[in-house]
């Protein structure tokens, strides 16, 4: 089993090869955290240069107002992610998806449903769209 130091050494290169796929500049990532560039490459290193130096989570509080919160998310055990708190929430569209959502689940429950009182595969996928519909609408 790899340790958590080399699984998030990892996961930095990974960002870094992400960042630089969207043609987002480490020295525009500096500026925008207020950090020195020098100290952006090192969380970054360019491929093959070094081994990254882990993020603290001091540079990580400077580093949300830089970098995607997808890829800083990058950086988190798998089924977590940072999601921004929305500075507004349109509540009718908010209850229109719980209410979407709660319908789909109830038809998925129904005893005339294809899986039965069980999700089938094919609810499982509309109840799934629906859910990202909804976290989408609070987010």
């Amino acid at each position: 089993m790899r340790d958590s130091t080399t699984i998030v050494r990892e996961r930095q290169s990974a960002i870094r090869r992400e960042l630089d796929r969207r043609g987002i500049l480490l020295k525009t990532v500096a500026m925008d955290a207020g950090m020195s560039l020098s100290t952006v490459q090192s969380y970054f290193p360019s491929a093959g240069s070094r081994e990254p130096a882990i993020i603290p989570a001091s540079a990580l509080f400077c580093l949300f107002d830089a970098i995607p919160d997808d890829l800083l998310s990058i950086l988190l055990p798998s089924g977590r992610m940072i999601v921004r708190v929305p500075e507004e929430l349109d509540h009718d569209e908010l209850e229109a998806a719980c209410r979407e959502y709660l319908a789909a689940k109830g038809r998925a429950h129904h005893p005339e449903s294809p899986g039965k009182r069980e999700i089938a595969d094919c609810e499982n996928h509309e109840l799934t769209k629906k859910a990202v519909r909804l976290v989408a609408v609070a987010a």
